[in-house]
């Protein structure tokens, strides 16, 4: 046991500790937002690879609470000891399991890097052994860095502009109030991109493809979604035209290269999701100010990631998959919306530290990054002392 009254230690948008109680709050408050299955029928079996935070989190309890699906989640969290708490990422996914069984779902979750040819091993060993063939692979990992399973080499993301120097806004709160600071990054070494397309692009969604592959245990209709952005022309210098967005083109033509390969047994695709606050996406310089000032704009044309992978769900279960000219199914249309763009684009241009409170919903922001790691949860009592040691899930 160890019960004990903690309280929020951040730097920034950086959360140092958890709150177990409000990570299952966050769980249990998107698990009732979802619709219950349409009949009895038992679901797909999935494997979702990164399924603790942000749409791979949305998209699990999605599957498990409107689609019966059945399989395995992959996430890579760190364990509490005895002076710090669990990741948050740790308590959501022991509060999804506890769902999971309470709804019957026959499906289980395995912490390791999903990047290793060893959590490959043992995934595919424990589906193989219960289930038989796959049905679905939903891919949706963020991560900072990446060891190459055939050379041991690490590789290492960064955030940063291409071909020329980035300057922008960027939302920055002191003592709780929010003032509009610059940022300035130099461009990125072709070094630097070419490790991001390394660690964030489609190599280890391909890797598990083909694992997969040489198993046998592809089913006959198999599908593949792993999740990618692209965004505004705001935020295009940091992201769709910087290092990231290379490596989502990387994604991207991953995905076209796997439905090639997959013809007359299967689909894969990449998914444009709209903008949403993760802990990947808090990350990226200015992503804060323009989805703040996106929140105000879009109203309750706001999708959450709930909502996404509702979306996401209906065209993975479907008839038929509505995709672009680029074969991407697409969730981002109330975001990139002209009408929307445009009154976003007219705030970026004007908004000051005067004007922020009347323009952006920082305040929101602040909340929902707080969230993230379960503080400022509402209906959570945060003096009250709450269990801390919390085991992961068992295993199928």
């Amino acid at each position: 046991m160890s019960l004990r009254e903690i309280k929020p230690g951040n730097r920034g948008y950086l959360y140092l500790n958890s709150h177990p109680a409000g990570c299952a709050t966050v769980v249990d408050r998107m698990w009732q937002q979802l619709p219950g299955p349409a009949d009895d029928r038992p679901g797909p079996v999935a494997l979702v690879v990164g399924a603790s935070a942000g749409y791979g989190l949305a998209a699990t309890l999605t599957g498990l609470r409107s689609h019966r699906m059945r399989g395995l989640g992959i996430a890579f969290e760190a364990p509490g000891t005895v002076r710090r708490t669990a990741s948050a990422g740790w308590y959501r996914t022991a509060r999804t399991a506890e769902l999971a069984a309470e709804a019957g779902a026959d499906f289980g979750f395995l912490n390791g890097n999903a990047f290793s040819a060893s959590v490959k091993a043992e995934a595919l060993d424990r589906l193989a052994a219960r289930f038989g063939k796959v049905d679905l692979l939903i891919y949706s990992v963020a991560a900072p860095r990446r060891a190459d399973p055939l050379t041991g080499e690490v590789h290492h993301s960064v955030i940063r502009p291409l071909g020329a120097d980035y300057r922008a806004k960027s939302l920055v709160f002191e003592d709780d109030a929010p003032r509009i600071g610059g940022l300035h990054l130099p461009a990125a070494e072709p070094a630097e991109a070419e490790a991001t397309v390394q660690v964030m692009g489609g190599a280890d969604w391909q890797l598990w493809i083909e694992a997969l592959e040489s198993r046998g245990l592809l089913a006959e209709g198999f599908r593949t979604v792993a999740l990618s952005y692209v965004g505004s022309e705001i935020t295009a210098p940091i992201y769709r035209a910087g290092t990231i967005g290379a490596a989502k083109q990387h994604l991207e033509d991953t995905a076209r290269a796997l439905d090639t390969r997959l013809a007359g047994l299967g689909r894969a695709h990449t998914v444009v999701a709209g903008a949403a606050v993760t802990q990947a996406s808090t990350a990226i310089p200015s992503i804060a100010l323009y989805t703040s000032i996106l929140h105000r704009v879009a109203g309750d044309g706001w999708q959450t990631t709930a909502d996404q992978a509702q979306a996401l769900w209906a065209q993975l279960t479907g008839p038929a998959t509505a995709t672009d000219d680029q074969n991407r199914i697409r969730l981002d249309a109330w975001e990139l919306d002209p009408a929307v763009q445009a009154a976003v684009g007219t705030v970026w241009e004007q908004v000051d530290t005067d004007t922020i409170a009347d323009t952006a919903d920082t305040t929101w922001f602040r909340d929902q990054v707080a969230q993230l790691y379960g503080w400022n949860v509402p209906g959570v009592d945060y003096t009250t002392p709450v269990e801390t040691a919390v085991p992961w899930p068992t295993v199928l």
